[in-house]
């Protein structure tokens, strides 16, 4: 699903109004039924409920005054407040205070200080934020905290109108505080603050709802990011032909391991295996060898020259390269560790294959001193798979919290497609264009769950995808078979090797 930029709403919205004759307010009446739609979902039947509604000055405050007018004729008894002051009131917001005191309602000023108010708004049986909207830019000041705070410390829900207020619509990030919003209905398309960074912990469920902006206008604008969907991952999995052989699905080679980390590569291969490529090779140290051959049945594994400390030694680039010229896509990382030796066979391997490379884990560590070597494989295509830490060594810079402008800036520098793990993981492509992720879950923060990612996307790749589709369905597939094992063993439980074993169930939806 494409994601809009603040800008590109506030476009939206000139055309339908300005060049398709459509009137705003009718626009922000359809905004209003949408929200609307969310509260009274929240109880059986509306008698006998109540409705606190915070509304801004501005025209999201017009979709609050214009729900609150809803409620009160669904049959909601319900009191709106008005967070900021009436000289700055815009036009619609003004006209749909009248349509609310012609129904017999108030938009009353809010008042920090009044108890009533505040024992109103614990006791309603839903509230709503209509405070800022998308154009919020700089922190939350004065009366609009209290009003945060307040929604926060209900115990009954928060529906959001278009964005929870206090976040900025196009990073996530929270500035100052945000409503933590049980539900947010925005209009017509997603933005990436509902998306990414603790914008995504203060949306809530998503609904995107239509106010009638003409597809075709909806159409006529180039989005830079999208959604990762089911039905995007199905459209781009190859089909396998019934006369197939293990020629035909691909061969991948894994290069990992070492003393000590001899799980990663076990898991990395399994999940290639389970993805569906024709031949798995893996090249681990031959210090661990024998423990990788005991543990793998599907994937084939060979030994490599090794140091004393059980890492590879640069001996092991000649045998690695002549087993990966018969491959059509490489991995390199999963728990190589760290040496000299190490650092020597990942830099002359990339330096020498051609084909797709994925660089996930210790092969990111082995190349944080060396970037210029990414740079120069950037006609190439190479995949790096880190998560912040991992980034940050890589010289990725997130301390302001804008983890997609993050992403873009290095993509672009450095001509490679970056997966940037995390919550909502985001992938970015060379020229900026943005994919987010939106399965997985919390139980899949442990050891080994990037190695079960890395395999699939290696997979992928040796099948013959192209490395962006490769990369936005491995990263699906993977958030998805983590939430079919939170579903069956909850979050606190479940495993890496359960998220393997749930890839075939993964695959049979996708069928």
């Amino acid at each position: 699903m494409r994601i809009a930029t603040a800008q590109q709403m506030r476009d939206l919205d000139h055309i339908t109004i300005h060049d398709r004759g459509v009137p705003s307010d009718v626009l922000m009446e359809r905004a209003a039924q949408g929200i609307l739609s969310a509260c009274l979902n929240c109880f059986d039947a509306p008698e006998g409920r109540s409705a606190a509604v915070f509304c801004g000055a501005g025209n999201n405050g017009g979709d609050g005054v214009a729900v609150a007018r809803l409620l009160q004729e669904a049959g909601l008894t319900v009191r709106a407040f008005l967070v900021g002051r009436r000289e700055k009131m815009t036009d619609d917001c003004r006209e749909m205070e009248r349509r609310l005191n012609a129904k017999g309602g108030a938009l009353e000023d809010f008042d920090p200080a009044s108890d009533a108010q505040h024992d109103f708004c614990m006791e309603a049986d839903v509230l709503v934020d209509a405070i800022f909207g998308i154009g919020l830019n700089s922190d939350i000041r004065g009366n609009a905290v209290t009003a945060v705070q307040w929604m926060n410390e209900a115990k009954t829900p928060t529906m959001a109108a278009d964005i929870a207020s206090g976040v900025e619509t196009d990073t996530g990030r929270v500035l100052g505080c945000a409503v933590k919003a049980a539900k947010t209905v925005t209009f017509t398309l997603p933005k990436m603050g509902h998306l990414v960074g603790d914008g995504a912990l203060c949306t809530g469920e998503l609904i995107v709802h239509s106010i009638g902006i003409p597809e075709e206008v909806v159409d006529g604008m180039a989005y830079s990011a999208q959604s990762i969907t089911a039905e995007l991952v199905h459209s781009w999995l190859p089909e396998r032909p019934a006369d197939g052989h293990k020629g035909t699905f691909g061969r991948c080679y894994l290069l990992c391991g070492s003393t000590g980390y001899t799980g990663a590569p076990i898991l990395s291969s399994r999940a290639a295996v389970r993805s569906g490529t024709g031949l798995v090779f893996l090249g681990v140290p031959e210090s661990v060898y024998t423990i990788a051959a005991v543990k793998s049945d599907e994937a084939m594994p060979s030994p490599l020259p090794a140091g004393e400390d059980g890492t590879l030694s640069a001996q092991a680039l000649e045998p690695a390269l002549t087993r990966m010229a018969g491959c059509d896509a490489a991995l390199i990382g999963p728990g190589l560790g760290r040496s000299e030796g190490v650092e020597e066979v990942v830099r002359r391997v990339m330096e020498t294959v051609q084909y797709p490379l994925v660089l996930d884990a210790d092969g990111i560590n082995a190349i944080s001193r060396h970037m210029d070597i990414l740079y120069q494989r950037r006609e190439s295509p190479t995949i790096v798979t880190p998560h912040d830490g991992e980034f940050a060594r890589m010289g990725g810079d997130l301390s302001d919290g804008d983890r997609v402008t993050a992403a873009r800036k290095f993509a672009m520098t450095f001509g490679c497609l970056l997966v940037l793990k995390g919550h909502r993981t985001i992938i970015c492509l060379p020229d900026g264009e943005i994919f987010v992720n939106t399965t997985g879950n919390s139980g899949m923060a442990k050891g080994g769950s990037g190695d079960v990612l890395s395999g699939i996307l290696v997979s992928l790749l040796a099948q013959g995808m192209h490395p962006v589709k490769a990369a936005v369905c491995a990263v699906w597939i993977h958030g998805r078979a983590g939430d079919l094992c939170a579903e069956r063993l909850g979050e606190r439980a479940m495993t890496p090797s359960d998220m393997i074993a749930a890839l075939g169930d993964v695959f049979k939806e996708l069928e």
